[in-house]
């Protein structure tokens, strides 16, 4: 029940994280990043979850990257492997398509959307088109679009940009700025509340967060959030990074173990037992298949 209950809290919750801000020329993600995270509820495990983007797809024409954010576990004899999957225009960061599909003990839930921003409509299914927004997002699609915006402190964002428009608007709060540590590691990060017109996990008396690494590469790093049940909690356990960007990225030398640590996170214990000393490099970009620039930076 546990498990279901987090994958659904987490589905119907990441609704609008959703910014009406001008898109940058570059990304900080790319095919072949992947994301892992511990699932718990107060101080029990749930299960495991990842977000990647395991591919560029053509959507009606257009370029697409696809990505995956599932949710696998069980606890007490329940078991529940929940999935959404989101395919973003690489032009213009509107979704193109959005699919549920929630298994879980005694029930399989499935929904697949097709989302047209050029009409401002959307389409459930074989269900009669619906209006929608311009620029539209869906609930996974807006990790994705706020890891290329900036986030500044102490400021609130409305927005309008989910493509349910009864869902709109929502507010974003910029809390502070927070190092938190999380099994991939040590992470400087950005902290934000989302407040949504709903019941779900995001509304005001949630008060849930999301732990973003204050950088480029702007990864979902943690998030919580009350629920009835107990504490909401994900967990970064790695992060791999974009697989374009990779050949372009200069070896790392760490003063303490010669370079035999991982590039991530900011900091964390290497194989002498001490801090690795690395330095932020500059961003190596790699210029994609589909001509936008997958910039990851090392840390």
């Amino acid at each position: 029940m546990i498990a279901g209950l987090v994958s659904a809290a987490v589905a119907s919750a990441l609704t609008t994280l959703l910014f009406q801000i001008s898109q940058p020329t570059g990304v900080p993600f790319g095919v072949g990043e992947r994301f892992t995270y511990d699932v718990k509820v107060g101080p029990f495990k749930a299960g495991r979850g990842s977000m990647e983007v395991t591919s560029i797809d053509t959507i009606r024409g257009r370029d697409a990257w696809h990505t995956v954010f599932r949710v696998k576990g069980g606890i007490l004899g329940y078991k529940a492997d929940n999935t959404m999957e989101s395919w973003i225009d690489t032009a213009t960061m509107a979704s193109l398509r959005f699919t549920q599909d929630f298994e879980q003990t005694g029930s399989d839930r499935q929904k697949h959307y097709e989302i047209f921003p050029d009409r401002a409509i959307y389409q459930e299914g074989n269900k009669p088109e619906q209006p929608s927004v311009p620029d539209p997002l869906d609930d996974a699609s807006f990790i994705y679009f706020i890891r290329t915006v900036p986030l500044e402190i102490g400021r609130t964002y409305s927005f309008e940009r989910y493509f349910r428009p009864d869902r709109n608007p929502v507010r974003i709060r910029v809390l502070r700025r927070e190092t938190v540590k999380v099994p991939a590691g040590t992470y400087q990060t950005i902290v934000v509340q989302p407040i949504v017109k709903s019941k779900g996990i995001f509304s005001e008396n949630s008060k849930a967060e999301i732990w973003f690494s204050e950088d480029a590469n702007r990864i979902m790093v943690q998030l919580k959030a009350d629920l009835p049940v107990g504490s909401l909690n994900l967990y970064l356990t790695s992060a791999r990074p974009p697989t374009l960007s990779i050949p372009t990225i200069p070896p790392f030398r760490c003063s303490a173990c010669r370079g035999s640590c991982p590039p991530w996170p900011t900091t964390r214990q290497c194989s002498r037992r001490s801090t690795c000393r690395r330095t932020a490099r500059p961003s190596a970009p790699a210029r994609s298949a589909h001509g936008r620039t997958t910039t990851w930076r090392p840390w």
